[in-house]
């Protein structure tokens, strides 16, 4: 039997974790009916990945094809997730397992930025000189996701007329959300939207909801919108179906399971670390430098 095997990452905030599952289960009807479709987490919430793993094999799979439910390829799903793989086919022997990939730069986020933009009123085919958008990303110490953000906010740019489309970041490296939208003062705009490039809220998105308040404050000339994060839209499982598939299918173009970097940087990271014991309101400082090329989406 194969078994599907959703990672997702994990909140302090239930509310997150429950949008997390709640899509899974909209999720199910779409895909074949034979698959066992199971759902785990990597912190702050049960079941963890070797529970789900061990409950896809009691459940009496024989293939497990595990499924990243994030957005960029960073430490998570370059390094833990690979080692929990390790892990598991030693301890199950019998078992295959099949790393897919996280969703990446697909045209469907794209849409959804877009569709987002729309909800909060926003007409993004007609020129506005004097709105910015931007492009928050969690942030992070991988290079690679940073750089990704970076190439979806050109994307996303290519598809607006908006003068100014910005990439900025939550957390632990620059440009912060604040210099973000000091930055598009200084270019003069007169509305600024920040688009949120998040799945699921959690305690950043509130703590975002309350950096509008102070923004507003500090710029009163200056109109602040706050986009919602990608939640349960219908075209992320659409992204989450082309990961299953593509992994089903043997068509995976990203795996680190077989990197020889990944396996240099285990020496230096402690991969039990997110059991559930930290405060991930940032991301973790490890560096995870792939020099292979990664084929995109």
């Amino acid at each position: 039997m194969k078994a599907i095997l959703l990672v997702g990452h994990g909140s302090r905030d239930p509310e997150g974790n429950e949008q997390v599952r709640q899509t899974i289960e909209e999720l199910k009807p779409q895909l074949d009916s034979e698959l066992l479709v199971e759902t785990c987490f990597l912190e702050f919430e049960r079941p963890a990945i070797d529970q789900g793993i061990q409950t896809c094999v009691e459940k009496g799979a024989t293939s497990v094809f595990v499924i990243p439910l994030m957005l960029l390829a960073a430490g998570h799903s370059k390094i833990h997730i690979p080692a929990a793989i390790d892990e598991a086919k030693e301890k199950y022997p019998h078992v295959s397992f099949t790393y897919g990939r996280p969703f990446g730069i697909h045209e469907e986020t794209i849409e959804i930025c877009k569709s987002r933009l729309e909800d909060v009123g926003e007409q993004i085919n007609e020129e506005d000189p004097n709105t910015s958008v931007i492009l928050l990303g969690r942030g992070g110490s991988d290079p690679d996701a940073n750089s990704d953000l970076y190439k979806i906010t050109r994307l996303l740019w290519e598809k607006l007329n908006y003068k100014f489309v910005e990439p900025a970041f939550m957390g632990v490296t620059d440009p912060l959300v604040k210099e973000g939208v000091e930055r598009c003062v200084k270019l003069g705009a007169k509305k600024i939207v920040i688009l949120p490039y998040f799945l699921f809220t959690g305690i950043l998105i509130k703590r975002l909801e309350n950096m509008i308040l102070e923004f507003e404050q500090e710029h009163p000339d200056v109109e602040f919108k706050l986009a919602g994060y990608f939640g349960f839209h219908s075209r992320l499982k659409t992204i989450i179906k082309d990961r299953i598939e593509e992994a089903l299918q043997g068509e995976v173009k990203m795996n680190c399971d077989t990197c020889v970097y990944r396996i240099g940087a285990m020496e230096h990271i402690d991969h039990h670390h997110h059991h559930h014991d930290h405060d991930h309101d940032h991301v973790h400082h490890h560096h995870h430098h792939h020099e292979h090329e990664v084929q995109k989406g």
